[in-house]
Formats: C-alpha cells, structure tokens, sequence
C-alpha cells in the first residue's frame, strides 16, 4: 500500500496527544432498523468533537517562535474549537474565522475560548481565504484537513477503534474537507486492510463524491445543506489522493435523513449530535449504505451540537 503520511506519525501524535484528550467510549447500540453498530463517540470529546485530535497535534508540534506569532485557522465551528482549545492549553492567542452559516451555538462557545471570532464570508472557502491573509501578516495557519499533523492526529482515532472493537468489517465516516476520513482511513487500513471504509457526504455538499467520479479535484458551484461542518466547496490534494486509494465507497445523505438521525439519536440513545454527526448513521437508516447481512459494521459520531435535534 503506498502511503502519503506514515502510520509511525500517528502513533507518534497518539503518544504527543494522549495526555490531554479523552479516550471516548465505543459504544454497542441497535438502530431502529434492526442492525447493530458499534458508535464511536467522538461528541464527547474535549472540545466536542474529534476536531482537537488534529488541531492539538498540530499546535504541539510548532516550535516556540510560531507559537509567539498566534494561530488562524478558518472553520465550520468544530475546527475552530479544537484550535482554541488547544491555543488555551499552551496560552496562544487564536483567531477563528467562521463563515456567515456557522450555527450560532458554535459562534457563542468559540467566543469562550478563543481570543478574536471573525463571522464573515458565505461559506468555508470565504472564511479560509481571509484566514489565509491574516496568515501572511504574521499568524501561524492552521489548515483544517490539508496538513499531515492534522491527519495524523484524526488518525489517532481510528487506532482507537481498532483496539477496542477489532472484529469490524466496515467504518462508516463523515466528510467535509476529508481530513478525517483520510486519517482514519490511513490509520485501520495500515491495523486491518481488508476492512471496507465508507464515505459519508452531504447531498448538498458532494465535494469528495463529484472528485472521485471526475477523477480530479472538482471545486462545487454552490453548497446546498444545513451541515455546515460538511461543507467545503473544495478539498485539498492529499486529502483527494489518499481517499481515492483506500476509502471503498462514498455514498450520499439528505439533510431530512441527517435531522431524522440525529432525533432518533437525542431520543432513544440520549446523544445531541450535530447534524455532520448524524450522516454516517443517516446513510445506514436511509439505506443509502446497505451493510451485508452479517457484517459488523462501525460508525463514527463525530461531534455534539444542537442543530441536530432542534429546528433548523
């Protein structure tokens, strides 16, 4: 298998990260369709979500002259929390730029922790650009899903998986930018090869979807969904050529299927999960993946939020 990133730097970024975030349950449950996962319970993160994996990673590998400089990222909400909260564990300044369509419940928590929230620009790709400019006049930039420290820390999670339910057959895993996935990916198909990993995208955001099929990166018109965690209108180079090569399967789910997931998840298990976090249980409710019949199958709840399971 050739690999774009090593699986020596995730477990090196597992050993640099391990002393600050928390070992989140795997946890057993039956879906109202009959089948039974094994949930990944990432919304009960530090930060909320897997998102400090890869930001803490990242911000523990700078040397003392960029940490000085500050951090800017740009974010959906939970990338930006796990910059911030890594900033506040080695007393960085951070700035969080966030588009116009972040939940506002995201916008007031990141106020919290961070040290400067800038609310501008449509969508990710706007606030990236502006978080990029504030990068050349000094800010140390971190790239949500386009640097390998940040994927060696999201592949930490999936190591994670594998210890404590090593009989899957099949992953189910969330995309927005690809920064999970391809670490995820890297990390249990280097532990299990034969396991089968399965994209989870918005309807409205195909961005890894329309990449794959095209053969080449695609940047999309437009972005159509509510789960703005999920909704870049472009991804990066090493997220495409890493998933290309070892993710199986990119299927596709509504925002309805998402909302009815996340309800369901609030009501019969008591998790008050984002929509993004939602998706990968979304597709096996829709069916839009269908599981073999005696397939185990995993799921990775990636993050906690009230958009989920309130009006939207």
């Amino acid at each position: 298998m050739t690999t774009h990133f090593t699986y020596a730097e995730i477990k090196a970024a597992q050993q640099r990260i391990s002393p600050y975030i928390r070992r989140t349950p795997q946890f057993e449950l039956a879906l109202d369709t009959g089948l039974q996962i094994s949930a990944k319970l990432e919304n009960l993160q530090l930060s909320g979500s897997f998102k400090i994996r890869g930001a803490l990673n990242t911000v523990l590998s700078l040397s003392e002259a960029e940490l000085k400089r500050g951090l800017v990222t740009a974010s959906g909400g939970n990338h930006g929390m796990g910059v911030a909260t890594a900033g506040a564990l080695t007393r960085t300044p951070t700035t969080i730029y966030l588009p116009e369509n972040t939940p506002q419940s995201k916008i007031d928590k990141l106020r919290k922790v961070a040290t400067e929230v800038v609310v501008q620009g449509a969508v990710w790709d706007d606030a990236n650009a502006l978080a990029l400019a504030a990068a050349e006049k000094g800010r140390c930039y971190i790239h949500p899903f386009a640097d390998v420290r940040v994927l060696a820390g999201q592949g930490t999670l999936g190591m994670e998986i594998l210890q404590d339910a090593s009989d899957l057959d099949v992953l189910l895993v969330a995309i927005g930018g690809g920064g999970l996935i391809s670490g995820v990916a890297t990390a249990v198909k280097t532990l299990k090869p034969d396991i089968k990993v399965i994209g989870v995208e918005a309807v409205g955001a195909p961005t890894l979807k329309e990449s794959i099929d095209a053969g080449t990166l695609v940047t999309l018109e437009k972005i159509e969904t509510k789960a703005g965690t999920l909704a870049p209108r472009r991804s990066a180079d090493i997220n495409f050529r890493i998933i290309s090569e070892l993710v199986d399967d990119i299927v596709l789910v509504s925002d309805p299927e998402m909302k009815s997931a996340a309800e369901w998840l609030w009501e019969n298990v008591g998790l008050g999960v984002e929509l993004s976090a939602a998706a990968a249980v979304a597709a096996l409710r829709s069916g839009s993946y269908q599981a073999a019949p005696d397939a185990k199958v995993g799921v990775i709840i990636c993050g906690a939020g009230p958009d989920g399971f309130t009006a939207y």
